[in-house]
């Protein structure tokens, strides 16, 4: 078998006494308190707010009073005035998603408001000067710009808007500079994605001028829209955004827009539930093809068409796209691996061939080859576009930040960050990020671990444990699905399976309990693994259906030989 990764194992279930060992309710209970106390669940209120989500806990304050109170006032000046109002998006699903929220809003209060999406290759990320000179050209008397999902860090923009008689809000959920744009007003919260904070801004916005014609199964509307930013932009599935992700799915499953409809179908997914997993790997990526390959403005026509043959037109062109936007990555993958200095700390790839919308892509996947930081660049004759991805414990943004003297422009999350650098300036940067990894990122940091939630016996491993871990979708950045490991694990089947036979089935006993379990991707285990032996397994737990009959199966995420220091 190949080198075990290290597991991480937080907690260790213990039968108490011989009542607790009968006694199943109780089992469950102490489960699901290992596993809030490894989410950092602690408090009453927060276990109350967690188990049972509320909309009503979107109501407390996230923004800035004083600057909200602002940002209404100008936004009910522009209406009454009939001045243009242009939203300005970001061009990924959080971006569109929240662009949709906020323009259907200020249109149903009688606004002359159209959005605005930058092109990722011409204009690049977020507000810029050229951007505003192209707005200025296509809506002619601008007089508000109200930015989504962008603009915390557009500095120099905010004032070019300025010096052509436009006020800016700023609506943002990335990190804030140390020195912030001079705004008209700026919404913002590190507690919600771009699509949350406009959300809970429209809402605002409709509470503060009463001639809205917008109706609540419309705002439960949006609640989908949001639902599809928040999790696709892989904020953490706590508090608010464990609201907005709950609700939203819901109401995403029986959404009438039509070009989500569309989409769903032209998927395949019109007859199965859809959750976090369809929406991040399977929905949201086709809505940031459009930005990555295109034009991320047929995205958000997408989301807002009335026109049914026009929805399945943009559902099948985004689909196409995603499939270029796949085919693209793998070979750039495959180059940019071949690229890589394996013996630094912190990986900087640059090549002229990487095409802008995928060195985002690149990059997560040259973390997860060699988990460790990673830049990668898609160079140009003077300026390079580059996209980073991180690792746990290291705040990539304020690595890259601390190089500012060195860049044009930065902004992101402690885990992921855009910039563009002059090309001269790339093995500069990269030898300074590697000073910096050295002295910030340990031995233990590079070892990539496998999060256990606790060690369990097959015993408790019941139909009503899985109903109980039911409480804790949606899964996500934050509150992953829930991985046990049970020990001494005796095999009694194993094969390989799947079209390109890579994936492993196994049948394992403990005691006198037996799963059927699967292994995908795990074939590579295989000749170490044989009937009679015993292992140590991690895995989540999931109910498999098949020929009108479900029961439980294991999903494997790996497994070591057994090991008597764990029995």
């Amino acid at each position: 078998m190949e080198e075990e990764m290290r597991w991480n194992v937080l907690s260790k279930f213990e039968i108490q006494n011989s009542k607790f060992q009968t006694n199943l309710k109780l089992q469950i209970q102490n489960i699901q308190k290992i596993l809030l106390k490894n989410r950092g669940i602690i408090e009453k209120e927060e276990i109350q707010h967690f188990l049972n989500p509320s909309l009503s806990h979107l109501e407390r304050d996230f923004f800035d009073k004083k600057q909200l109170e602002k940002a209404l006032k100008r936004i009910t000046n522009a209406i009454n005035k009939q001045e243009q109002i242009v939203i300005y998006s970001d061009y990924d699903v959080d971006g569109i998603t929240g662009t949709a929220i906020l323009w259907e809003t200020l249109k149903s209060c009688g606004a002359s408001v159209m959005p605005y999406v930058p092109h990722r290759l011409t204009e690049g990320y977020g507000l810029s000067k050229k951007g505003i000179d192209n707005l200025v050209k296509e809506f002619p008397g601008t007089k508000l710009v109200i930015t989504v999902d962008n603009g915390i860090s557009a500095n120099e923009a905010v004032t070019h808007a300025q010096e052509k008689k436009i006020d800016v809000i700023v609506t943002d959920h990335h990190t804030k500079p140390d020195i912030l744009p001079d705004a008209h007003a700026i919404i913002h919260t590190t507690e919600l994605s771009g699509s949350g904070v406009a959300l809970l801004f429209s809402r605002k916005t409709i509470e503060q001028y009463s001639h809205s014609t917008i109706q609540p199964s419309n705002q439960l509307d949006h609640l989908a829209l949001a639902a599809l930013g928040t999790i696709a932009d892989l904020v953490p599935l706590i508090g608010a955004n464990r609201v907005i992700a709950s609700f939203g799915l819901s109401e995403l499953n029986k959404t009438k827009r039509l070009g989500l409809r569309a989409l769903i179908e032209e998927i395949g997914l019109s007859e199965k539930p859809i959750g976090a997993y369809e929406v991040g790997f399977m929905i949201g990526p086709r809505i940031n093809a459009s930005g990555r390959l295109g034009h991320a403005l047929d995205a958000l026509r997408l989301l807002c068409t009335k026109d049914q043959a026009r929805a399945w037109m943009l559902a099948r062109s985004l689909n196409s796209l995603n499939k270029q936007r796949q085919d693209m990555l793998l070979s750039a993958t495959e180059h940019a691996l071949s690229l890589a200095d394996t013996s630094a700390r912190f990986l900087v790839v640059a090549h002229e061939s990487y095409h802008e919308g995928v060195i985002g892509l690149i990059a997560g996947n040259l973390v997860e080859a060699h988990y460790r930081p990673a830049i990668v660049l898609s160079k140009g004759d003077v300026f390079s576009k580059a996209s980073a991805r991180s690792i746990r414990g290291f705040n990539i943004v304020e690595a890259i930040r601390s190089c500012s003297e060195l860049l044009v422009g930065v902004g992101g999350h402690p885990m992921a960050a855009g910039f563009t650098v002059e090309t001269k300036n790339i093995e500069a940067l990269a030898k300074r990020l590697n000073e910096i990894a050295l002295s910030r990122i340990t031995d233990d940091m590079l070892e990539k671990a496998l999060r256990i939630d606790g060690e369990i016996p097959f015993q408790i491993v019941t139909s009503e444990l899985y109903d109980a871990l039911q409480t804790f979708r949606p899964y996500g950045i934050g509150n992953p699905e829930p991985v046990f490991a049970t020990t001494g694990v005796e095999i009694l089947d194993v094969r390989t399976v799947g079209r390109d036979q890579t994936h492993l089935k196994l049948v394992v006993r403990q005691g006198h309990t037996t799963f059927d379990a699967m292994a995908f991707g795990k074939a590579k285990l295989f000749p170490g693994i044989v009937p009679g032996s015993k292992a140590d397994i991690a895995y989540s737990i999931s109910l498999n259906e098949w020929n009108g009959k479900t029961s439980l199966q294991l999903i494997v995420r790996d497994i070591h030989q057994a090991s008597m220091l764990l029995l």
